[in-house]
């Protein structure tokens, strides 16, 4: 098992490019009572340089989400009687996919059936990148045996919460007290990039891991694994593989963290907070210096 230690960088932008060229991305995310979740994530987005990004909400929330941001576009769900995303909304669900490059799928979804069953819809699309994060993950946890049937590429970025339930849902031994085994041993496990958060996020494929250097403990806050999400799905549609978008996503996100903290403090750090350090983030990482 190879450690990585060197960071990913975007390629330079051609002077000719359009924004089709860096990524068409859609998050799945929202339901009534936590549309900022999808906001929070549709912004990182944004900010970490996606040309298109599109947010798939349920429909009682869209026009809070729309209010929040008039970069992207929003696309309208059916719900369920508690406005979380319904089986209903597969149609919708389906077309949004095809037309765009990277899928996100989890912020503030809930748990409940209707999302369960989008995602286990999506995990037969063949090839689909797909980044599943918060509820996304606990709805994950619930799919007897989901490996089986995915056929996606997934990302799957876990808390230590929701790890140990997708651990349990999966797998029948005791799971290691060791954060990089527990990363390495469930990416085999499931053939996935795994995104262990926490101090000193592991990023693991089958193959090879990393381990971020970069955040601070004023990051525990709510929103900021959704700010997360929105950036590893940028990347992924800018060109990077998995893995790399990954590692470069964990590094500038707590990088933005760290900017955040020192002009906030720790004590007062919201995700916006992060969102808004991205762009420096970017610029001492990335490569964007111009």
């Amino acid at each position: 098992m190879q450690m990585v230690e060197s960071i990913p960088r975007l390629k330079p932008r051609a002077a000719e490019s359009h924004k089709g060229d860096f990524g068409k991305v859609c998050i799945i995310a929202g339901s009534v009572g936590f549309s900022g979740a999808a906001a929070i994530a549709g912004k990182s987005a944004l900010r970490s340089g996606s040309g298109l990004v599109r947010l798939a909400v349920p429909r009682s929330v869209l026009p809070i989400v729309a209010t929040i941001e008039p970069c992207y576009t929003t696309i309208p769900l059916n719900e369920d009687a508690k406005g979380r995303i319904s089986a209903k909304a597969l149609d919708a669900v389906l077309e949004a996919v095809e037309e765009n490059d990277v899928i996100a799928f989890g912020p503030g979804v809930g748990i409940c059936a209707g999302a369960k069953s989008i995602l286990e819809n999506l995990l037969r699309l063949d090839g689909k990148r797909i980044v599943i994060d918060a509820d996304g993950l606990n709805n994950l946890a619930a799919i007897r045996n989901w490996p089986d049937i995915n056929k996606a590429n997934l990302i799957l970025t876990p808390h230590p919460g929701e790890m140990k339930r997708l651990w349990a849902g999966l797998l029948r031994v005791s799971m290691p007290s060791d954060r990089q085994a527990t990363a390495v041993e469930f990416a085999r496990a499931c053939n996935s990039v795994v995104v262990l958060k926490g101090q000193g996020t592991v990023v693991a494929d089958t193959e090879k891991f990393y381990i971020n250097t970069t955040g601070n403990p004023g990051m525990a806050t709510a929103g900021a694994g959704d700010v997360l999400t929105g950036v590893i799905a940028s990347l992924c549609g800018q060109g990077l593989n998995n893995f790399d978008a990954s590692v470069l996503g964990v590094y500038v996100h707590g990088f933005a963290g760290d900017l955040a903290a020192k002009d906030k403090g720790q004590i007062s750090l919201i995700a916006t907070d992060i969102i808004n350090e991205l762009p420096c983030a970017f610029k001492e990482t990335a490569g964007d210096k111009k």
